[in-house]
């Protein structure tokens, strides 16, 4: 599947940034060229490296109401800003070509004003002026980070699941172990200044990030890939995708020994894979206990498997090391576990690889309790941000579900 790539907010930027620049370590052709990034503030682009500076948009800047800290965390105050300036945000959509993609990834961290707020803008913006889905891909905080980024979340997520096609989560809260902040007390601010320790471990998080989209969006999109007997490709995609509601993604990987032939052993890069004790298992059972670990093991949101209303596996590797007994087997385990029979699966051949990943998506899942509990939060601070705000509570565009 092509995707064009709209970036909202610091953490969106960087989200961008970081799938274009594995884009070409990885030899695919995701996004066509097409990649476009919006900010308040030019301090938010200084970090970007793989993003054309003609492909770099600001919004609102001259309004008097946007500081060095852009929005400040308020998302209304980032609706008011990217309507009063759609037309401009509209006209950078010009550098987009949407006949060229199969559809547009918005990307943006739901807990920030700009992210989850202008993001919201910029979402309905796309669907009007493009007749293919547009896609989002959000990140919700942390649990530990402020009252507000939990509020801006549980407000932004409705908007977000209502306007667009599909809506892929990402919860820092359950990759927090992923990320070191040295120690530090200071939080991320989506909105304002991040100390250099922990930007360095939020760009490990976004590096994990673009990795599970382009293993599962961008299946197939590699030029020089062997023709797969079962390939992966884009309307499979927009047929999982097709559910609405929010998804999650599982990842799970294996290197692969070739000292003593094609997958004659596997040593297990995710936890709980392999026995150190028995005889070796087939490759039937590795292949499927490696699409049963990128279930079982982190998601990229948590939540009832068995909740799933449609489900898609892609199983990226050397052609070889894809048993199709295993890859069957894997599917029908799958339609017992996400209690669906609507599960696609498809290959992407990569001969060179020294692994096989499986990439299993979740699409509408509806039994999320980690969306349950920041909406319970947002509920009993709503009082204390709606006296702050610029934007009269009443107006404003997001509502609790």
């Amino acid at each position: 599947m092509k995707l064009a790539l709209v970036g909202v907010g610091s953490a969106g930027v960087r989200i961008v940034d970081r799938i274009i620049e594995r884009e070409v370590q990885t030899g695919r052709n995701f996004c066509n060229g097409n990649m476009l990034v919006f900010d308040t503030t030019q301090e938010v682009f200084e970090g970007v490296e793989h993003v054309p500076e003609d492909h770099r948009a600001l919004f609102g800047d001259v309004s008097p109401r946007i500081d060095e800290n852009g929005t400040g965390g308020n998302p209304d105050l980032g609706v008011e800003i990217a309507r009063e300036d759609v037309h401009e945000i509209s006209r950078a959509f010009d550098t987009l070509d949407f006949t060229e993609v199969d559809g547009t990834l918005v990307i943006g961290g739901l807990g920030g004003g700009t992210g989850g707020g202008s993001g919201a803008v910029l979402l309905e913006e796309l669907q009007t002026i493009s007749e293919k889905p547009v896609y989002a891909l959000g990140v919700l905080p942390e649990a530990d980070e402020s009252d507000r980024a939990a509020l801006n979340a549980a407000r932004a997520l409705p908007s977000f699941v209502e306007i667009a096609d599909n809506v892929v989560l990402f919860d820092n809260e359950e990759w927090g172990s992923q990320i070191d902040k040295a120690g530090t007390e200071l939080e991320y601010d989506e909105d304002g200044e991040t100390d250099g320790e922990s930007k360095r471990a939020y760009d490990e998080l976004n590096r994990t990030i673009a990795s599970h989209v382009l293993l599962l969006l961008g299946a197939g999109e590699i030029e020089s890939m062997t023709i797969a007997e079962n390939r992966a490709d884009a309307s499979d995609l927009a047929r999982t995708l097709k559910t609405g509601g929010v998804s999650s993604i599982g990842q799970a990987t294996q290197e692969i020994d070739r000292s003593s032939g094609l997958l004659s052993r596997l040593v297990a890069f995710v936890p709980f894979v392999g026995d150190d004790e028995g005889p070796e298992p087939t490759d039937a059972v590795k292949v499927k206990r490696l699409v049963k670990d990128a279930v079982g093991g982190r998601l990229s949101l948590p939540c009832a498997v068995d909740s799933t209303e449609r489900t898609l596996v892609v199983l990226s590797g050397p052609p070889s090391a894809v048993s199709r007994k295993g890859f069957e087997s894997a599917r029908h385990w799958l339609e017992n576990a996400t209690d669906t029979v609507e599960v696609m699966a498809g290959d992407e051949p990569r001969p060179k690889a020294s692994s096989m990943t499986a990439t299993v998506l979740l699409s509408n899942v509806t039994a999320v309790s980690r969306i349950d509990e920041m909406q319970q939060r947002a509920v009993s601070v709503t009082d204390e941000f709606d006296d702050e705000d610029e934007v009269d509570p009443a107006e404003s565009e997001f509502e609790f579900v």
